[in-house]
């Protein structure tokens, strides 16, 4: 379960990174791209929990869920902006990014570590 997590936020870190480079180039990124994105991360976060229900449940993968989901409120707010055709504000998604980037290699070690 834990490498299906580390799967789907790779593709959705992929995605986050083809938005945000739509967004600071000024273009129009496409909502499916946003939507894709949102489902990827909220499906690896499902999985790193089924995982964790599995008895792999260590610090590291606790406090990876844990910036995970502050990511996810940041994605929110800006999921929320984007159908509001509202500019997105480059500190919230930086923050976005920065959270979910420290979350996925939090997980990462955490996933090696246990896996060692």
């Amino acid at each position: 379960m834990l490498v299906a997590a580390i799967a789907c936020f790779a593709i959705a870190a992929i995605g986050g990174v083809v938005l945000a480079f739509l967004h600071l180039s000024r273009k129009n990124a496409p909502l499916g791209i946003a939507v894709l994105h949102g489902l990827l991360a909220v499906a690896g976060v499902i999985l790193l929990l089924v995982g964790m229900g599995q008895g792999q449940a260590s610090r590291m993968l606790i406090t990876a869920l844990v910036l995970f989901l502050i990511a996810a409120v940041g994605g929110l707010v800006l999921f929320i902006m984007h159908l509001r055709s509202r500019p997105l504000p480059v500190p919230v998604l930086l923050i976005h990014a920065l959270v979910a980037v420290a979350a996925f290699l939090t997980l990462l070690v955490g996933v090696l570590r246990h896996a060692a």
